[in-house]
């Protein structure tokens, strides 16, 4: 089987009752989220920030990307995963050889907090919906899970964008997904697409799990739906490295950029982290 992509490895670090994307410089604003990568993510931060900060809960230092997702809870307690989570980066469409890193700055969100329960099950971005032991293609989280169990959620984000705009007022509209395996034209470039696959450690009776809800401007309180965010903070020449050799190169990549099935396509990474494979970068 062929494959194109490379995966990272990040433990959520923190959670705040910000959005550095949605609402920017109000500490406070947002419904709770947990963040992933990044150590300092706060409602003040800007890709700029990112690459300054103080390090990452990513297996590869060179990547302090931020991403973040509305908290679980069950009942009125946080429930965090101490786990490496699976943030594959993959290729959207059909000729993989396409695919360019994203440009400095990019960032953007996935899903929907105001999704239907048919919107998601019907998103261009699922995949497998909610899971737990052999319950699966679940659209809400289950009611049950498996003594023993955790619960994860799989989504894909869009992986063509505009060529010109790091951001939108949206936060959407510089995106799109692939139709039928290629990027729309008035979204002509491949650049990685993000699955992410999210688990924590909660089973059993569930009728008490949720994601963190959100207060309308009303003053009402919202159940919201999946959704994640993306804000840029790779070392673009370690991620152009990883997209060329790994996405680019139709290999199944460690985060460090090798494939284990095929150790004589070398690696982009040594065991140390530093860079060896150098990526075309004109």
């Amino acid at each position: 089987m062929t494959h194109h992509e490379f995966q990272m490895n990040c433990t959520v670090n923190h959670t705040l009752f910000d959005d550095p994307l949605i609402l920017p410089g109000q500490p406070g604003a947002s419904h709770n989220h947990s963040f992933m990568g990044n150590l300092d993510t706060n409602a003040s931060s800007t890709p700029d920030t990112l690459l300054n900060g103080s390090g990452t809960s990513c297996t590869v230092a060179q990547d302090k990307s931020a991403y973040w997702f509305p908290t679980l809870y069950r009942g009125d307690n946080q429930v965090i995963s101490p786990d490496l989570q699976t943030i594959y980066y993959k290729s959207g469409i059909i000729d993989y050889k396409k695919v360019r890193p994203f440009p400095a700055g990019l960032r953007f969100y996935a899903g929907s907090p105001m999704f239907t329960e048919d919107q998601f099950k019907n998103a261009p971005g699922t995949v497998e919906g909610w899971e737990c032991g052999d319950s699966t293609k679940n659209w809400t989280i289950p009611t049950y899970c498996a003594p023993g169990s955790q619960l994860n959620v799989r989504y894909q984000a869009p992986s063509c964008w505009d060529g010109v705009h790091l951001d939108s007022a949206d936060h959407r509209s510089h995106m799109a997904y692939p139709v039928d395996g290629e990027c729309p034209t008035d979204h002509p470039v491949a650049v990685p697409m993000i699955e992410m696959k999210i688990s924590w450690p909660v089973s059993g009776d569930m009728t008490g799990v949720h994601l963190a809800p959100m207060t309308m401007p009303d003053g009402s309180v919202m159940n919201v739906n999946w959704h994640y965010d993306f804000m840029n903070g790779w070392d673009q020449t370690v991620l152009s490295a990883l997209t060329q050799h790994c996405i680019d190169g139709g290999l199944q990549c460690t985060p460090h950029g090798n494939d284990i099935y095929k150790p004589w396509a070398g690696t982009v990474l040594d065991d140390a982290g530093n860079l060896v494979w150098q990526p075309n970068l004109t």
